[in-house]
């Protein structure tokens, strides 16, 4: 797969090394070590395609000013047979070059040859990477911060997978500890409630589970009886669990002790949580490689062997019956604990022995996690329990993400229209569509905090960021397919070196350098470069619409070159979007 742009930078380089070999040789200039020298791409246009500080740079081997550099190289350069065809000397010192048409020409070929595959990349061939995102507790409904980290790690596996890296996805199952505790006795209270005599007559002739609950204790769902405590789950979900296993099996756990219920009624809920988890995401266009289970690590016994493994290497100690993890060790700023005096494992445990499966047992090369920003203080204690153990932590990246604000009428938005209730992943869906979703969450780095314009998601206008990029690649279809119709173009023998306006120019600088952001994004862990990527194509080829006309060109050759771009154009757009898992409508 070529990158154009890339096998640009890598000649000018050697013409330049050669030039600089000249001019030693000639002893115009010390021989001395070539300091490393940098290759741009201006961002002002006028500047050249690439510009290089190479003089800049040897001024103090070369014991002499970057100009004067500057002008022995050029005295010595030959661009005969390169891709370039001018250079000049700007500023201080600056040399700036100019690619010449078949360069430009060879993009739009490039771009028609490799088709959908134009774009991907070498960078990571041979490595895997597992990215684990959202892992929302399988205790309830997932909300909008899972929505956009579903949207982020996705996207940026996407982006991986482009840049040749092999990426899988994970979701972290914590099907285990405090939370499924916290679950069982919510569902207990909430059975127990429903089991009682007044309970059974309300919900036999109820509409639904909610209302039930709330006929029999009030909007708050609470009883005299069987209160619900502050550390329960209070969601509709869980009503509803209760009110279904009452349905289907009675009161067969009314009279059992409440850990036997409790387990049951987990039983129960709990793979229904997790399908429920799996067809939303679905609905969502994310699709996991696996679903990992936290209680396959405590049943298979790696949760307390990492325990053992953290104090064979002298980094733990006792304190008060509980055992403790030197974190200070590392450079973290304080111990923690790794087993309750009780014997229990605090919940890093299985977190440390889960990372050592993905990074050891597994042999992924790396692992990315994405995760929320309060998690900013967990990291350097997992990275710490990883050394320990022998691990490289470089090998675990994790993608910080901030909250999201919904807006709606330009006001924060905190409860559904619908349901009265705060938005989750599934009533944002409901509300707007999956490429708008897909598309917003993804136009900021996940380090940054995001506003999300409810209004402007459904809006069909310029203003609304995917619907802007979409109408480009229809106004592409529909201009393709009517050309063809016509017969008013034969693309067969194109003259592709006829583009040389500055807007059909601009316009292919921008197609060649796909596969540039496609590594970026990979590199930076950021899927939103091809967001911004998107749009600025779809802007820079309105542009070209408006300014070059394609059907009424002034001659055949030069609509039939210009067709030939549309086509290019059209599949850069397609293959950015399809990154993202963002549809290509060929009409609006």
């Amino acid at each position: 797969m070529a990158d154009l742009i890339k096998n640009a930078s890598q000649q000018l380089r050697e013409i330049i090394e050669k030039a600089i070999d000249n001019i030693v040789a000639k002893e115009l200039v010390p021989d001395e070590a070539l300091p490393a020298f940098n290759i741009e791409i201006p961002a002002d246009k006028s500047h050249g395609d690439f510009a290089a500080n190479t003089a800049m740079v040897c001024a103090k081997a070369f014991k002499m000013p970057p100009r004067k550099i500057a002008e022995l190289i050029c005295g010595e350069i030959n661009l005969d047979g390169t891709l370039f065809y001018k250079f000049e000397i700007a500023g201080p010192g600056f040399i700036n070059f100019f690619l010449g048409k078949k360069w430009f020409s060879d993009v739009v070929e490039n771009v028609l040859d490799e088709g959908d595959n134009y774009g991907r990349t070498s960078q990571g061939t041979g490595k895997r990477i597992l990215v684990e995102f959202v892992s929302a507790n399988p205790t309830g409904p997932m909300h909008v911060g899972n929505a956009r980290g579903g949207a982020i790690g996705d996207c940026l596996a996407g982006v991986l997978d482009w840049a040749g890296y092999h990426a899988e996805r994970e979701f972290y199952i914590n099907d285990a500890g405090n939370q499924i505790e916290k679950f069982g006795k919510s569902l207990s209270l909430r059975y127990m409630q429903v089991c009682s005599a007044e309970g059974r007559e309300i919900c036999a002739n109820a509409e639904s589970a909610e209302k039930a609950c709330q006929a029999i204790y009030g909007e708050d769902g609470n009883s005299d009886d069987f209160p619900m405590p502050d550390d329960t789950y209070r969601g509709v979900d869980i009503i509803e669990h209760a009110k279904n296993y009452f349905d289907e099996n009675g009161n067969n756990l009314e009279n059992v002790s409440e850990d036997e219920r409790k387990k049951a009624l987990v039983e129960y809920a709990l793979p229904k949580n997790i399908a429920g988890l799996e067809r939303d995401l679905k609905k969502y266009r994310i699709v996991y490689d696996t679903w990992y289970k936290e209680s396959k690590l405590h049943e298979s016994g790696e949760t307390m062997k990492i325990v053992e493994k953290l104090k064979e290497t002298g980094h733990t100690y006792e304190q008060e019956g509980a055992i403790w993890f030197k974190a200070t060790d590392f450079g973290v700023d304080k111990d923690f604990v790794l087993v309750r005096a009780n014997g229990i494992p605090t919940y890093v445990v299985p977190d440390i022995a889960y990372h050592y499966d993905k990074l050891v047992t597994r042999g992924f090369d790396k692992a990315i996690n994405v995760l929320g920003a309060d998690h900013h203080g967990y990291v350097p204690r997992l990275k710490a329990a990883l050394e320990a153990l022998g691990v490289d932590s470089q090998k675990l990246d994790v993608v910080l993400m901030q909250m999201v604000r919904l807006l709606r009428n330009g006001e924060v938005a905190k409860l559904s229209k619908r349901s009265g209730k705060a938005i989750t992943l599934v009533t944002l869906l409901e509300e707007i569509p999956i490429d708008a979703a897909r598309f917003f969450f993804n136009m900021r780095e996940a380090n940054s905090q995001f506003e999300f314009d409810l209004d402007l998601a459904v809006e069909k206008s310029s203003q609304n960021p995917v619907y802007y990029v979409q109408y480009a690649h229809a106004r592409l279809c529909s201009l393709i397919s009517n050309l063809k119709s016509e017969g008013l173009v034969d693309d067969e023998n194109a003259n592709l070196e006829l583009l040389d306006s500055e807007r059909e120019i601009e316009l292919i600088r921008h197609i060649a350098s796909l596969p540039t952001e496609v590594n970026n994004a990979a590199r930076t862990y950021d899927p939103a470069k091809i967001t911004k990527y998107s749009i600025e194509l779809a802007t820079l080829f309105h542009r070209f619409y408006d300014g070059c006309s394609v059907k009424n060109a002034e001659t055949d050759e030069l609509r039939a070159a210009r067709f030939v771009l549309c086509k290019a154009v059209r599949q850069t757009l397609r293959n950015a979007l399809t990154i993202l898992k963002i549809e290509c409508p060929e009409k609006m």
